[in-house]
């Protein structure tokens, strides 16, 4: 110790020291000190160290070689050893340990403990070390020993500010990882273990952690990660990474980095509401993909070649918004040119895609708004165009040359960086529901007539129209998809057509089901062409790639959707939707772009007949300018006339007057009635829309119906019959699909029950619907005769007093036509004979008809019974 002592000294004390007379100093006075005479002479006269006189720079000089006591008060304190010092220090550690540290200092010895004192002082003071090496103050290594507690107080700073910082960000490190390896759910499981366990298994690079479970064991985590999502990413990237090679090292071989995906974030944002508020937040939204570019590598980890003297520059960590360029080379100092190296250039997947809002979210008379999303390393390549997405990601602001030349220079495109995506299905609607809602739903099954109250329920403020609504309701249901060997796909949605008379309520009909049905798109005829239905190929501004833009079917994958004025398209637009209708895929083969793409949705379309009015002396075929191809693909075609009836007219306009009244924005009454739209005088309560909502929603998911020893032969004989007349009749033509179309809705009746197999009712009420769609296409002479024929059939589930109602009404109708041809007059009655509608009334099995002449529907049409004369009266 005196030796180096001694030598340390004298090198630094030899050169400056005039107070010594016994060895003379080099510099014999003040002037060469300062440097006044020549420089040479300097050289010249200086001290020679090298050589044989290195020694003498290691001689002893007494004078110099100790220590100076001047301003130091030695009167009180006696010298200490060596050990005495050092016992005193660990004294004084011990008790600042034990009480804290004053002055609002945080406390030692959190991280560290006694026997960490003496290894761990060497190792801290190389850390302070290589730290000032750095050019790092060393008072934040206060920071590095963070408390549990003082997390939360900032000291001023911005949450982005304060996890930038080392000490922050080693403890928000720590508390991560500590929160994979210790989480665990109500049964005891350890969560993450298992969740890294499965990652692995499957060579992947994302674990994905539930906010929530994060915020019941840190919520200061919680709070940071939507504030500073791109600087909390980062760290808990890093902890995922380190907890995941600690368990499995060489997974470092498959992936260098691990990335933290954090699913279920509670806000979710529609995207018409993201604001400057959001921006560089972590926010959650939904919507429908609807277009996707190719994947590109994006450059991440750039290495740089000088051309000069080849010396290999970097590495340089690319950011998204700026692009980093090396200044000089350190090597030659040139400025460049410099090249990418590409092998040692490390690059990432890249993919961007366009997010539009759902359509069923869109309000009324509004574009729907749409946001870029950009999808990075094994993201890529998640979704495709009509997937309705759930993302999650930070919502950032990038410059965009062709917004600054439209709204001048300050004006930023936005684009939300994914960390996060789900593609979500009828599950995450399911999950929504709440235990009172589904077990609301499972007692309304158990009501034996729930398919009359589900038809009832249907548009309740359009009065009658009873097979419309039926058929509207087995369409949203709808049947099974089968794929069997996933080689023939038979499709189980129900297609409809609703043709009619203007003025008929065809158009309510369809925005009603907008409203209902889950996942609904609306197009028109006149204003949807071809690829607006389908799908088209449009040219990337940026990439000046061909790019998949999904249209109206597309973007109603496994839902509804609706086109109104469906004659009023033109034929090419029209053979564009054969495909989808029947195969439910889009292939489109364009600009070097081959694909398919799926349509798994009901189409339902409303039309007009030629010339405006429907004629019911001419077959369906010649009524609607609609070729057979695509007439064989509806399963249900729905005729709507506009007949004179002064009965169904009075009470339609009761109706609607007191719908206007009951409905008028300022009404508060409740005394006003509304008559019922049934004709029946069973009274068949409806069910509230939003438990109907939830109804159908529920059934969709949950009930798969299966076919359960069907009676085939009913069906093989009812269409062989079917094909029979249509061949006869010239109507519409009776294909094989009318025999999937039946089973379709056989199945969609099921579920309507929520049942697991298909039960005779259903198949006899799929076939009533099948024949009342095919006799309603006929010809007015033939479909009096067959309705005789199938009148078996058409009478199922059927109330007798409505079948009766309608026979004796077509009796009066064709008498009071066969009196005002004899007598040309207005008639003010008109009788029917009480043994003609007898005999009609006994061919479909009916023998009393004393119930019927006591009903309310006798009575509310206006018809009276003389006993007497035997008659059955109705006044005009």
């Amino acid at each position: 110790m005196a030796d180096h002592d001694d030598a340390s000294s004298s090198d630094m004390g030899e050169p400056f020291s005039t107070t010594s007379n016994r060895d003379l100093p080099p510099f014999q006075d003040e002037s060469e000190l300062l440097g006044d005479d020549d420089p040479e002479q300097e050289e010249e006269e200086g001290e020679n160290l090298f050589g044989d006189d290195v020694e003498r720079d290691y001689q002893a000089i007494p004078a110099l070689d100790r220590y100076e006591d001047a301003g130091l008060d030695t009167s009180e304190y006696s010298d200490i050893s060596e050990s005495q010092r050092q016992e005193a220090e660990r004294e004084i550690r011990d008790r600042e340990r034990a009480e804290g540290t004053v002055g609002g200092r945080l406390r030692r010895g959190l991280l560290y403990d006694d026997s960490d004192d003496d290894d761990d002082r060497p190792a801290r003071k190389r850390r302070l070390a290589e730290r000032a090496a750095e050019g790092a103050e060393g008072d934040d290594d206060e920071e590095m020993i963070e408390s549990i507690e003082n997390l939360e107080e900032m000291k001023g700073h911005s949450v982005r500010e304060w996890v930038s910082m080392r000490g922050p960000r080693t403890e928000v490190k720590h508390r991560f990882k500590n929160f994979l390896r210790s989480f665990v759910d109500e049964k005891g499981h350890n969560v993450y273990r298992e969740k890294i366990r499965q990652m692995v298994e499957g060579n992947k690079e994302s674990l994905v952690i539930d906010y929530n479970m994060l915020a019941t064991m840190e919520q200061v985590l919680a709070y940071f990660l939507p504030e500073a999502p791109t600087e909390m990413l980062s760290i808990l990237d890093e902890g995922a990474s380190e907890v995941v090679f600690e368990t499995y090292p060489n997974y470092k071989q498959i992936t260098p980095a691990i990335h933290v995906r954090v699913a279920d974030l509670p806000l979710i944002e529609d995207i018409r509401s993201l604001r400057q508020l959001h921006l560089n937040q972590l926010i959650r939204t939904n919507g429908v993909v609807t277009s996707v570019t190719g994947v590109l590598p994006q450059l991440s980890v750039i290495r740089y070649d000088c051309n000069k003297c080849s010396f290999v520059l970097g590495p340089f960590y690319q950011t998204q918004n700026t692009e980093i360029k090396p200044g000089s080379c350190p090597e030659c100092q040139s400025q460049g040119p410099f090249e990418i190296n590409m092998e040692q250039t490390v690059y990432k997947n890249y993919q961007r895609l366009t997010i539009q809002e759902s359509p069923g979210k869109v309000p009324a008379g509004r574009l729907p708004r749409s946001k870029d999303a950009i999808l990075l390393d094994d993201l890529v390549d998640t979704c495709k165009p009509g997937d309705e997405v759930e993302l999650t990601g930070i919502y950032h602001n990038n410059y965009d040359g062709s917004l600054n030349t439209a709204n001048g220079f300050p004006v930023f495109a936005t684009v939300i960086q994914a960390n996060h995506i789900t593609k979500r299905d009828d599950k995450v609607a399911v999950a929504s529901l709440t235990d009172e809602d589904i077990k609301a739903i499972v007692t309304l099954s158990k009501d034996e007539r729930i398919a009359e109250r589900i038809f009832a329920s249907m548009a309740p403020s359009i009065y009658g129209h009873e097979d419309i609504k039926r058929a509207l309701s087995l369409a949203i249901f709808g049947g099974e998809a089968k794929n069997p060997g996933q080689k023939h796909k038979v499709r189980g949605d129900i297609n409809v057509l609703i043709c009619g008379d203007p003025g008929t309520a065809k158009s309510q009909f369809l925005k009603y089901v907008e409203k209902t049905a889950p996942r609904v798109v609306f197009a028109t005829g006149q204003g949807a062409s071809a690829v607006g239905l389908t799908a088209y190929v449009q040219r990337n501004p940026v990439t000046k790639e061909w790019t998949l833009e999904a249209g109206a079917l597309v973007l109603a994958d496994k839902g509804v959707c609706l086109i109104d004025e469906f004659d009023k398209m033109n034929d090419q637009d029209r053979t564009s939707i054969h495909e989808a209708m029947e195969q439910q895929s889009i292939s489109i083969s364009k600009a070097g772009i081959v694909t398919s793409l799926q349509a798994r949705c009901t189409v339902i379309s409303a039309a007009n007949p030629i010339g405006g009015r429907y004629d019911p002396s001419l077959t369906f075929s010649e009524n609607v300018d609609l070729t057979e191809p695509i007439l064989s693909r509806f399963d249900v075609l729905c005729v709507v006339r506009d007949t004179v009836d002064p009965v169904v007219d009075e009470r339609l306009a009761k109706f609607v007057v007191g719908s206007h009244m009951k409905h008028h924005p300022q009404e508060t009454g409740n005394d006003i009635e509304l008559p019922q739209s049934q004709l029946s005088d069973t009274k068949i309560e409806p069910i509230p829309q939003e438990l109907l909502r939830k109804y159908i929603m529920y059934a969709k998911e949950k009930v798969h119906p299966k076919l359960h020893q069907m009676d085939q032969d009913k069906v093989a004989r009812m269409y062989s019959e079917l094909r029979r007349e249509s061949m006869a009749t010239g109507s519409i033509p009776i294909t094989v699909r009318h025999i999937e179309s039946m089973i379709r809705m056989s199945e969609a009746h099921a579920r309507m029950h929520l049942r697991e197999y298909v039960h005779e009712d259903d198949v006899n009420m799929a076939i009533r619907v099948m024949l009342e769609s095919f006799i309603s296409t006929q010809k007015f002479s033939v479909m009096r005769t067959m309705r005789r024929t199938f009148g078996r059939y058409l009478s199922f589930r059927k109330d007798n007093n409505e079948l009766l109602l309608f026979i004796l009404k077509q009796m009066a109708q064709d008498q009071m036509t066969y009196q005002r041809n004899r007598f040309s007059a207005d008639l003010e009655q008109v009788e029917v004979s009480e043994k003609d509608l007898a005999d009609r009334a006994r061919q479909i099995n009916i023998h009393s008809l004393t119930a019927f002449y006591d009903s309310d529907v006798f009575k509310a049409n206006h018809f009276t019974h003389d006993t007497k004369r035997k008659v059955i009266i109705q006044a005009m």
